[in-house]
């Protein structure tokens, strides 16, 4: 006799895996975490094997997990294609969203592909600049939505996070131990002057080794261990890290992740795009 997976308990099962833990999971999903606990207990049930390994802090996946894992994203993929291409006649049209640089990983790309799997009729238009030039944009009406950096929020925005910013150079690098201190930042980079005055106020010397209007010649330049950078914290290119506590370097300040909306009350479509936009920054 033939079985039928659960989609719910997929749901919850993938949730888990991605967000590393039940309670993250339980945010994502809107339930409860004895509920989501529940389906995943479920689902183990009806398999006969155990998918989760929970002799740790943190949760991991047994192997029979690692392989389900793989099954149940495209049972899921294709059940939520086939959903929206049934029932999403309704909603077509443009969506402009503004990211900066910096942010868009790790959290645009997984956006983009919900997104655009729900509303398959919607363009969805990704800008990628910094945030003054986001917000001059979004003052012109050329945005739908952006995200920013800053220190504050303007009126009619809406804060994510509020994550610090933490120094960056090469793995294993030593630029940092540098004086004068070599530093990389974008010509317009928002970060960049409040990390030159830490340096001030701490008396270290610096030197401005790159200015560049481009992100992937800065973030070259550290991962080569010619110079520093400050980014917000979990955001870190590749071959970089963040430096380590007592390194010599002032302590740089908390930075909000900001969402502005053109109409709050435009429809279901930017109402999808900005509890995204809430759930994948909010668990930054």
């Amino acid at each position: 006799m033939s079985r039928i997976l659960d989609m719910t308990a997929l749901r919850s099962f993938v949730t888990v895996a991605e967000t590393g833990g039940v309670t993250r999971a339980s945010g994502f999903l809107n339930l409860t975490q004895s509920a989501v606990s529940m389906q995943l207990k479920r689902l183990e049930e009806s398999l006969g094997v155990k998918l989760l390994d929970r002799s740790s802090r943190s949760v991991s996946l047994t192997s029979a997990g690692e392989q389900l894992l793989s099954y149940a994203r495209r049972m899921l993929e294709l059940n939520d294609e086939a959903i929206s291409r049934m029932t999403d006649d309704d909603y077509e049209g443009d969506v402009v969203l503004g990211v900066p640089h910096d942010i868009v990983y790790p959290a645009i790309p997984r956006i983009l592909h919900k997104f655009a799997t729900d509303f398959p009729r919607v363009r969805l238009q990704l800008v990628s600049s910094y945030t003054s030039r986001l917000k001059q944009m979004f003052g012109r009406g050329e945005c739908d939505f952006i995200l920013t950096t800053e220190d504050g929020c303007d009126p009619g925005g809406e804060t994510l996070a509020a994550l610090p910013l933490v120094w960056i150079g090469a793995e294993g690098g030593t630029a940092f131990r540098d004086r004068p201190l070599r530093l990389a930042f974008g010509s317009h980079c928002i970060f960049r002057k409040g990390a030159q005055a830490a340096l001030d106020r701490a008396g270290v010397p610096w030197v401005m080794a790159v200015e560049s209007d481009t992100d992937r010649a800065i973030e070259a330049t550290v991962a080569a261990d010619l110079a520093i950078h400050a980014c917000i914290e979990g955001t870190e290119p590749p071959y970089t890290e963040p430096l380590p506590t007592g390194c010599g370097l002032p302590d740089l300040s908390m930075q909000k992740i900001n969402l502005y909306r053109a109409e709050p009350a435009k429809g279901a479509v930017h109402s999808a795009m900005a509890e995204l936009l809430r759930q994948h920054y909010g668990a930054l």
